[in-house]
């Protein structure tokens, strides 16, 4: 099965971090596919390399721009001749707010997400001192509190008509303050696969989430309508993520979709049921070590993806029925001990595993080495292969 990384990958020094262009271009054909007539909006911090990220602007009809997650972030991509650019997250970073306010003078397009008075009144103040009007994204908060569960993200503060409402009047009142644009992200949906280990879990999610897509489609109409009325020319309604590609499309107020994780398909989406993804990226270990039967030892691997502390945040190994971790060690910082079943396995081989998360990967790992077919199609960038850090 990894035949042809083997060949392919044989010169290079472990670790290193891959990517398989046929897959990426697969997972592109299904996104696009997925979103339909929807404008497609780019999840930088899913992606993380900006070599990646112009491939997909490329070959993905209807890209509209990009999710951005940091100022910083936003800088470094505007630097490198990127436009539109969403930032998906309050920031209250002065210094990088001000210059990002400068590309704003100079013609680029970047909008900030606000969802409290102080974001605005910070964005009001120094588009004010540089006379510019900041454009911003409304985020409203389309999680779902079934009382004994509260199903989403704990993220924006406007969850009703009644929150939204002193907030947008707020908002009217600043001059140099644009609404453009507003977003309902159903986390609950986009991000929380149906089919986990346990499948009681499972059953209970695909319950929770059938009730949630209802609530979800009632209330962000309700709220996007009620923008409007307030500000009748908004240029865009933001929604979705890689899980909730389909539902989204169909959702009429819905005008674009935010996409990231579905390119390089990372080990959490094998929880998706209605997802068919190509396994896109992931990175190599070396086998050192050999200590007793049917247990090998790759030097490295502790590369743990963010959220809730499980076992779902590990790496998985490319060839899961070959492999197993150890109970009592799991995917350690130095070196990775490996339980192998029915295959053998040598010192010096190769293991291939694939990030429990997107563009966590990246952090990891200076450059994507890419594979097509049987062909090595060389190294690309990640941000931290150009020096950049930025959460």
């Amino acid at each position: 099965m990894t035949t042809r990384f083997d060949r392919t990958f044989h010169e290079l020094e472990r670790p290193f971090a891959w990517l398989d262009f046929d897959a990426l271009d697969h997972n592109i054909s299904t996104v696009h596919n997925a979103c339909g007539e929807k404008n497609i909006r780019i999840a930088t911090k899913s992606v993380r390399s900006v070599e990646i990220l112009r491939y997909l602007q490329t070959n993905l009809p209807n890209v509209t721009g990009f999710m951005t997650f940091t100022a910083a972030e936003t800088i470094f991509l505007l630097q490198q001749q990127f436009d539109d650019l969403l930032i998906g997250y309050p920031v209250m970073e002065e210094a990088a707010v001000r210059q990002l306010l400068h590309f704003v003078k100079a013609g680029k397009t970047v909008t900030f997400m606000v969802d409290k008075r102080e974001h605005v009144k910070f964005l009001a103040k120094l588009g004010q001192e540089l006379g510019v009007r900041v454009q911003v994204c409304i985020d409203i908060n389309v999680s779902n509190d079934f009382k004994l569960l509260y199903f989403g993200t704990k993220r924006s503060s406007l969850h009703s008509l009644e929150s939204l409402t002193p907030f947008l009047e707020y908002i009217k009142n600043q001059a140099f303050i644009e609404v453009v644009g507003a977003m309902g992200y159903e986390a609950q949906i986009a991000g929380v696969g149906n089919r986990p280990a346990n499948t009681v879990k499972g059953k209970l999610i695909e319950v929770m989430q059938l009730q949630a897509k209802k609530q979800v489609t009632q209330f962000r109409r309700l709220a996007i309508a009620h923008i409007k009325a307030y500000f009748p020319s908004l240029h865009f309604v933001n929604g979705g993520g890689s899980g909730s590609m389909a539902y989204t499309a169909q959702q009429k107020e819905v005008t674009e979709i935010t996409v990231g994780s579905a390119f390089y398909a990372p080990a959490l989406f094998d929880q998706f049921t209605h997802l068919q993804l190509e396994k896109a990226a992931g990175f190599a270990l070396s086998v050192t070590r050999n200590p007793e039967k049917n247990i090998v030892v790759c030097h490295g691997g502790g590369y743990t993806a963010s959220g809730a502390i499980n076992t779902d945040r590990l790496p998985v190994f490319y060839e899961p029925t070959f492999f197993s971790y150890l109970n009592l060690e799991g995917a350690g910082e130095v070196q990775t001990p490996v339980k192998v079943k029915r295959k053998k396995v040598n010192v010096g081989d190769t293991l291939y595993f694939r990030h429990a998360k997107a563009g966590e990967l990246c952090e990891r790992f200076q450059e994507l080495h890419g594979i097509r077919g049987d062909k090595y199609v060389g190294a690309f960038l990640t941000y931290r292969g150009n020096g950049q850090c930025f959460l």
